[in-house]
C-alpha cells in the first residue's frame, strides 16, 4: 500500500521532467531562430505541444526560460562532446576530437542558440549575457591549457599565445560548423581541416587506395 504514493510521485517527477525537456529543446529552436528578443512565449510552449500556463509552471519568464535554455545546452554538449574529449590524453588529438564532435553536436537545429545569444548580447549587462560569458569562458580556459600542453610536449608547433590561439580555434569551429550544419560528412572533414590550420598542423594523412588507370 505504501508505493503507491511513492509511484504517483515518480511518475509526476517523469512527466514534469519530460514537460520540461520539451519546452527547453522548443525554447532553444527559437533562440536559434528568432533571438532573445523576438521569442515569444506563447509560440514556444505550442510548438512543444504544451499550453502557456504549462511554460510559467516551471519557469517564471522570458529570461528564467533563457537562462535553463543556455544550462540545458551547456549540459548536452558537455555529455557528447566535452567529457568524450576530455577523456583523451593527448591534447592534439582531444582538440581533434573536440572539433570533430562540435560539428555532429551541431547537425540538430537547437545547437546553433549558444551563437545566437552571443551575438545578441555582446556589450550588454545581461544575467543571459553573463551566463554565456561564463560557458565560453571555461571551455577558452580548457583549449588554451591543451594548446599550452601541446606546445609543451611538442606536437603543437610554436606560434602566437595560447590564450589568442585557443580564440581563433573556437572562433573557427563555431563558425565553420554553424554555416556547414547539416551538411554530413562535410561538416567534420572541413572542421577537423580548418582547426589543424589554426593549431598550425599538417593536413590528416588522406587514406590510400587502389589506383585505377584510365582504359
Amino acid at each position: 500500500m505504501t508505493a503507491k504514493p511513492h509511484n504517483t510521485r515518480q511518475k509526476q517527477a517523469d512527466r514534469r521532467a519530460r514537460t520540461r525537456n520539451a519546452l527547453l529543446e522548443a525554447a532553444a529552436r527559437g533562440l536559434s531562430t528568432y533571438g532573445y528578443g523576438n521569442l515569444v512565449l506563447e509560440r514556444v510552449a505550442a510548438e512543444a505541444g504544451y499550453t502557456r500556463g504549462a511554460l510559467y509552471h516551471l519557469f517564471a519568464n522570458k529570461e528564467d526560460l533563457a537562462l535553463a535554455v543556455v544550462q540545458w545546452v551547456e549540459e548536452t554538449w558537455d555529455a557528447e562532446v566535452g567529457r568524450p574529449a576530455a577523456l583523451v590524453s593527448d591534447p592534439v588529438a582531444a582538440l581533434l576530437a573536440m572539433a570533430r564532435g562540435h560539428a555532429v553536436y551541431c547537425r540538430r537545429d537547437v545547437a546553433r542558440v549558444m551563437r545566437t545569444l552571443r551575438v545578441e548580447f555582446t556589450g550588454q549587462d545581461h544575467p543571459v549575457g553573463r551566463a554565456l560569458t561564463r560557458v565560453f569562458d571555461r571551455l577558452l580556459t580548457d583549449c588554451a591549457d591543451r594548446i599550452a600542453a601541446g606546445r609543451h610536449n611538442g606536437t603543437i608547433p610554436p606560434g602566437p599565445p595560447p590564450h589568442q590561439t585557443a580564440l581563433a580555434y573556437l572562433g573557427t569551429m563555431e563558425g565553420l560548423v554553424s554555416n556547414l550544419a547539416g551538411h554530413a560528412p562535410y561538416d567534420v572533414e572541413l572542421a577537423d581541416r580548418a582547426v589543424r590550420g589554426v593549431l598550425g598542423l599538417p593536413p590528416a594523412p588522406t587514406p590510400s587506395g587502389p589506383t585505377t588507370r584510365p582504359g
